[in-house]
C-alpha cells in the first residue's frame, strides 16, 4: 500500500471517530436543560380562553367573566333579581328602623360587657314603661324607635358604667296592626310584622274572591285631626303590571274591598229566593 491510499484510510477513520463522538454526545444531553421555554402558542392560549369542563379550576381572569353560553335575557334576570332582594331586604330594614314602639312588643337590651344590666325578652306593658336594673322608675318607649331607647338607657348607664354601648333590638312587633274588610277569603285584624304593601296585605288575608271588585279596593287612614282619609288602589291595574305596587300600610290601616257586579247579582238573587220562599207561606202561589 502506498503513502496516498495510506493517508485515504486515516482519514476517513478519522471521520468515523469524529462523527461517533457527535452521536454520543447528543444522546447523553439532558433534554430537560437544552429544551427553550416558549410562551405558549395560540393554540394554548386558546384553551385558557375556552370554558373549563365542569369539575375543572377556573383561569383566574375566567372566574370574573359572564360564560359565553348563558343568554342575555337569563343575566338581565339575574340582575334584576339581585335588585329585587336588595330592594326588599332594604324595605324591611327601614320598617324595623324606624318602627314606634308599643304594648306588646318584645324588645331586648344589651350592654356590652355588663350582663347584669343586659335584659332579654322584654314584654312592653300597656304603660309603655319598662324596668331596668338601677333606674328608678324604669324607661318609657311607647311611640320610640329603638336606637333611641337605646340612647335614653345609655344616657342613664353613664352614672354607672363608663362609655356604656347599649344596644337594644325589637324581637317581636305586636303592636301594629291592620284589618281587611270585604269581599277577601279571611278578613279581620292582623299584625304588621314588616312594611306591607296593600296587595301583600290582601295576599295575607286570603286573596280577593271572585266577588270583589279589585279596581274598588280602598285604604282607610286616620289623620292626625282625627278624620279619616279615603286612598283608593287599583289592585287589578297592579296585578296587570299597569300600576306600581308602592301604597305601603301604616298602622290602623283599615283595607276595604267592595263586591262588585257579581256580589251584587248574588245578593239579588239571595232576595229572590227569599221572596219565594216566603210566598210558599202566604199562599201567594
Amino acid at each position: 500500500m502506498n503513502s496516498r491510499s495510506s493517508f485515504s484510510v486515516f482519514a476517513l477513520a478519522l471521520v468515523l471517530i469524529v462523527a461517533s463522538i457527535s452521536v454520543l454526545g447528543q444522546s447523553t444531553t439532558d433534554p430537560q436543560k437544552t429544551r427553550q421555554r416558549t410562551t405558549g402558542t395560540s393554540q394554548d392560549n386558546d384553551k385558557k380562553t375556552k370554558t373549563p369542563a365542569t369539575g375543572e379550576r377556573l383561569e383566574p381572569d375566567d372566574s370574573a367573566k359572564t360564560p359565553g353560553d348563558v343568554p342575555d335575557e337569563t343575566q338581565a334576570n339575574r340582575i334584576e333579581q339581585i335588585s329585587e332582594e336588595s330592594a326588599i331586604n332594604n324595605s324591611y330594614n327601614n320598617f324595623f328602623n324606624t318602627y314606634r314602639l308599643g304594648p306588646e312588643d318584645v324588645i331586648s337590651v344589651s350592654v356590652f360587657n355588663q350582663d347584669r344590666y343586659s335584659r332579654s325578652g322584654i314584654i312592653i306593658p300597656p304603660s309603655g314603661r319598662i324596668s331596668l336594673s338601677l333606674i328608678p322608675g324604669g324607661v318609657f318607649v311607647n311611640g320610640k324607635t329603638v336606637d333611641e331607647v337605646a340612647e335614653i338607657i345609655k344616657k342613664r348607664y353613664d352614672e354607672y358604667i363608663i362609655d356604656p354601648q347599649v344596644t337594644v333590638s325589637l324581637d317581636k312587633a305586636s303592636s301594629y296592626r291592620y284589618s281587611v274588610l270585604g269581599d277577601v277569603g279571611q278578613p279581620g285584624i292582623r299584625l304588621m310584622n314588616h312594611r306591607m304593601t296593600v296587595t301583600e296585605a290582601l295576599a295575607e288575608a286570603g286573596g280577593v274572591l271572585q266577588t270583589g271588585n279589585k279596581s274598588g279596593v280602598v285604604v282607610f287612614r286616620r289623620q292626625p285631626d282625627g278624620q279619616l282619609a279615603r286612598i283608593p288602589v287599583n289592585v287589578s291595574a297592579i296585578y296587570k303590571g299597569k300600576a306600581a305596587d308602592n301604597t305601603y300600610l301604616v298602622p290602623g290601616d283599615q283595607i276595604v274591598v267592595p263586591g262588585n257586579t257579581l256580589k251584587k247579582v248574588q245578593t239579588i238573587m239571595g232576595f229572590a229566593s227569599i221572596l219565594s220562599f216566603a210566598r210558599i207561606f202566604t199562599g201567594g202561589w
